[in-house]
């Protein structure tokens, strides 16, 4: 019996290692193949085990520079918000836990409970946008739960908030239009938004996170890199007198559209641009933007933007957000005989000292050409006419100066072209090239008719005539700064050329003075106050329907000007609008307020009686008989040409409507054809018209 239980003993060892080395040799065999399989096909066998855990990436936004004015006061701003996030999956984890999220959620949030059973509906999802943009005083209760010993609070879980920035302009719509706004993506529309759209954007950063194999969170940031902040060339104080005064206007005597444009002389800076149609920024999309584009006599406002489809709406919205200052190009009347003169001057066509001989008329070639003042000027020196206004003694001057050397100073003073202002949308206007400067045209153009320009560009070619000759470039922005206030751009004042020389410039700041002291421009004068400057009256297209724009550009003081204010009043609400002097009006007040604030000392001891007889100059017919026929419009067509500036893509393009002084007047497209040196807006641009019309032709004061 021992020798057979000894023999199974033997024979179960045997079987035992065999066994034992069956398993060894299988598991020396899978070793062997992990090996293998490791060795080609392991990083294969990695990234499809990696890409079947669970990862998280989560945006984290930069802030969008400040815009600041020039003594640091923010203009915009980005505030944070929040966006309420909820996860479905870790909500529904438990009966207890959804329980109580959801009690949260009603109680701090008031969310429905259809809202947040659509949400949870997705049960596997760890991201569910449940709230928009919530300040942080919305969200503090919510939090003060959350982080206090309450019983419940423990049970809540997956929610939490994103951040996110939202642009925000604490004065609403002071300086809208030399601001702009922002749009969905942090994407700046017009204004300095739009310009310096690219500085003030940032780079978003982002938090990356996975579980790993033994379910541990790896997560991985990359910080956002913020926006630079703009430092402006406005004065908020500025802008808030000059914004003050139009509303006042408005209020009081209304208007088309009222614009302002004040700037530094000596640099080039802008120091307030605005326009009587103001909006929100804010809200610019709101119905208030575009209200003032329709009438009560027509019926109820609200029901008329209602009307409006989607498209009509659109067109004005751009209409309202159109900075009538840069896009726009009007006849500037007699403003512009400021450089007719100076350029005269400049060439040694006038010495100063000459006399001009007007008798209310001047035939020019088959065309007889008036005065404003149709019974005659008489004798008048170079300093009278400019004093008095007086057409024909501008029209000799500009014979006296020849088309080539009126051409040449028209691109000297930069008309035709842009400015180059670091705004969107800035139109050219149109200028004749010398090759189209007939006797006519030359003669008209003199005192400003027949040619179309911008604010910006009159502002700034008047800023040269009276700072010694220097032709700076116009500019809204001073500095680029990081948040910790460190310059990363500093734009300094750039002279681009010389206008005319000083001897010329202080001949013209003491003919413009006389102009406020005892000429047309008798309204601007503010006591204690030197101020210089020129009025200009322009009737509309169509000619004869009373309908004018009116300017007024001074400066102040006359020895030593520190600040120019240009102003236009687009078809004032009253009855004669020609002859009623707004422009200056409206630059008086401006003045009363700003020279005080902007530290200008009073200069004048005497107070001026003036000259009672001269007063504003009534806008009349220019033309008796036939005329040439110039075809002026198939010129304009064929010989205008593309003025895109050295802006390359930064400016962009923009279609002037002229609402100025050709309104309701045929529309040209641009051709880019022939030699013209004239210029246009981006797109298209409206046509000037010295027309070959013997009735109902502008009269330009």
């Amino acid at each position: 019996m021992a020798k057979k239980r000894k023999r199974f003993l033997e024979r179960m060892q045997v079987k035992l290692v065999a066994v034992l080395i069956i398993f060894i040799l299988l598991f020396a065999g899978l070793i062997a193949r992990l090996v293998y399989i490791n060795v080609k096909d392991g990083k294969r066998y990695e990234k499809t085990v990696l890409a079947q855990q669970r990862y998280d990436s989560i945006e984290i936004p930069y802030r969008r520079g400040d815009i600041l004015d020039r003594n640091g006061t923010q203009l915009a701003t980005s505030e944070k918000v929040y966006n309420l996030i909820m996860e479905p999956k870790n909500v529904l984890q438990s009966e207890e836990v959804e329980e109580a999220t959801v009690a949260a959620l009603k109680k701090y949030f008031q969310l429905s409970q259809g809202d947040i059973d659509k949400a949870l509906k997705d049960s596997q999802s760890l991201y569910k946008k449940m709230l928009k943009k919530l300040t942080y005083d919305q969200i503090k209760p919510f939090n003060d739960f959350m982080a206090s010993d309450a019983k419940e609070a423990k049970k809540v879980k997956g929610i939490w908030f994103e951040d996110e920035y939202e642009r925000f302009y604490p004065y609403g719509s002071l300086a809208c239009h030399a601001l702009g706004f922002t749009v969905s993506g942090n994407v700046g529309q017009g204004g300095i938004e739009g310009y310096y759209s690219d500085e003030l954007n940032g780079i978003n950063g982002r938090t990356y996170g996975y579980l790993t194999e033994d379910m541990s969170l790896e997560r991985t940031t990359k910080e956002p890199v913020n926006g630079y902040n703009v430092v402006s060339t406005i004065d908020a104080n500025a802008q808030t007198i000059v914004e003050k005064k139009i509303d006042a206007f408005m209020k009081e005597t209304g208007a088309k559209n009222v614009s302002v444009l004040v700037m530094e002389p000596n640099s080039g800076e802008v120091l307030a641009m605005a326009n009587s149609n103001k909006f929100d920024l804010n809200e610019p999309y709101e119905d208030s933007a575009i209200a003032y584009q329709f009438q009560s006599e027509d019926g109820d406002v609200e029901q008329q933007i209602k009307a409006l489809s989607e498209e009509e709406r659109l067109e004005c919205l751009n209409k309202a957000w159109r900075n009538f200052i840069i896009s726009d190009g009007f006849e500037p009347g007699s403003t512009y005989k400021t450089f007719t003169i100076a350029g005269a001057i400049e060439e040694s066509a006038l010495k100063g000292d000459e006399s001009f001989f007007c008798g209310g008329s001047l035939k020019v070639e088959d065309a007889e050409i008036k005065c404003h003042n149709h019974e005659g000027h008489g004798q008048v020196s170079v300093e009278q006419a400019l004093m008095q206004s007086c057409n024909v003694a501008l029209m000799q001057i500009a014979e006296k100066e020849g088309r080539k050397n009126f051409a040449t100073y028209q691109d000297v003073f930069g008309f035709g072209k842009t400015t180059h202002v670091d705004l969107i949308g800035e139109a050219a206007g149109i200028v004749y090239d010398e090759s189209r400067l007939n006797p006519v045209e030359l003669a008209t153009c003199s005192f400003g008719q027949g040619l179309t320009v911008t604010m910006m560009q009159i502002g700034t070619a008047f800023c040269s005539v009276i700072n010694g000759g220097n032709y700076y470039e116009p500019h809204m922005v001073k500095q680029i700064v990081d948040s910790n206030g460190g310059i990363i751009t500093n734009i300094e004042p750039t002279v681009l050329r010389r206008t005319i020389s000083s001897e010329t410039s202080e001949f013209m700041r003491n003919a413009l003075f006389k102009v406020v002291d005892a000429g047309t421009a008798q309204k601007a004068k503010v006591e204690g106050y030197t101020i210089g400057g020129k009025t200009g009256t322009a009737e509309k297209i169509p000619r004869g329907n009373g309908k004018y724009l009116l300017s007024f550009i001074g400066f102040a003081p006359v020895e030593n000007p520190q600040v120019v204010v240009y102003v236009t009043v687009d078809e004032p609400a009253v009855e004669d609008q020609a002859n009623s002097g707004l422009g200056t009006i409206i630059a008086h007040s401006i003045f009363e307020e700003l020279l005080p604030y902007m530290n200008i000392y009073q200069s004048e001891t005497e107070k001026s009686t003036g000259d009672p007889n001269v007063g504003d100059q009534v806008a009349t017919p220019l033309y008796e008989g036939t005329i040439p026929e110039e075809q002026l419009s198939q010129d304009l067509e064929n010989n205008t040409s593309e003025n895109t500036g050295d802006n390359g893509e930064d400016q962009t393009e923009a279609t002037t409507e002229n609402t100025g002084t050709a309104e309701g007047a045929d529309t040209q497209e641009d051709t880019g054809g022939g030699e013209s040196q004239t210029g246009t807006s981006s797109e298209t641009q409206t046509e000037p018209q010295t027309g070959p019309a013997a009735e109902g032709q502008p009269e330009t004061q």
